[in-house]
């Protein structure tokens, strides 16, 4: 298959299953990722997002084909900004008899 077949052929919901096949090793049904299956998951990943990654996040693929890299306080400013107005930004807070 070639790269215009395999683009045409992966759509969002696609890449995603493959996406996170190449993230945890597994695909979605458990069976494990061979290194062949891995490497070639993850260069269609990163086919994928070099022509389809218009936002890309720190360290992926941007579209274009470039590795899009934020700097130190472009990644603060992304993570202050995830939480919701009035949302604290830790994840939990426990005094050490509650453990």
């Amino acid at each position: 298959m070639d790269v215009s077949q395999l683009l045409k052929a992966m759509t969002p919901e696609v890449f995603e299953r493959i996406s996170t096949a190449v993230e945890t090793g597994k695909w979605p049904d458990g069976t494990l990722l061979t290194a062949n299956q891995r490497d070639s998951a993850m260069q269609a990943v990163m086919l994928y997002q070099s022509r389809h990654n218009s936002n890309a996040q720190h360290m992926t693929v941007a579209a274009g084909g470039e590795i899009k890299f934020k700097s130190k306080a472009e990644l603060k400013r992304d993570f202050s900004t995830q939480g919701t107005l009035g949302e604290s930004p830790e994840i939990a807070r426990f005094e050490h008899d509650d453990i």
